[in-house]
């Protein structure tokens, strides 16, 4: 059974800094590229990042680029996301899809 739980959100001021994390179970976690998505209510879901199986590409949206940082343990089964510089647009929920499989998702605001 796919197993998807992600970690780690909360509550922020604009410029601080929050680590998700996505535990993944189920699968053969180590040869599936793995991504992160957000969407927040009344917005389109966005790709925010993608990790390669072994971990030597990673792509992120242009919203994110050079303030977000996506890895992954494969001895762990576990997909990171660092995030940095964070702005009030960050606000949303963040989760890690595995094919039709998702979590519930953990909430990032970014707030004053």
């Amino acid at each position: 059974q796919v197993r998807l739980v992600e970690s780690g959100g909360g509550l922020v001021q604009p410029g601080g800094s929050l680590r998700l994390s996505c535990a993944a179970s189920g699968f053969t976690f180590s040869t599936y590229d793995m991504t992160w998505y957000r969407q927040d209510p009344g917005k389109e879901r966005e790709l925010v990042a993608r990790i390669s199986w072994f971990g030597s590409t990673t792509t992120y949206a242009d919203s994110v680029k050079g303030r977000f940082t996506i890895s992954r343990d494969n001895a762990k089964n576990t997909v990171y996301l660092q995030m940095n510089s964070l702005k009030p647009e960050d606000t949303a929920v963040y989760y890690c899809p595995a094919g039709d499989y998702r979590g519930q998702g953990t909430q990032v605001t970014v707030s004053s």
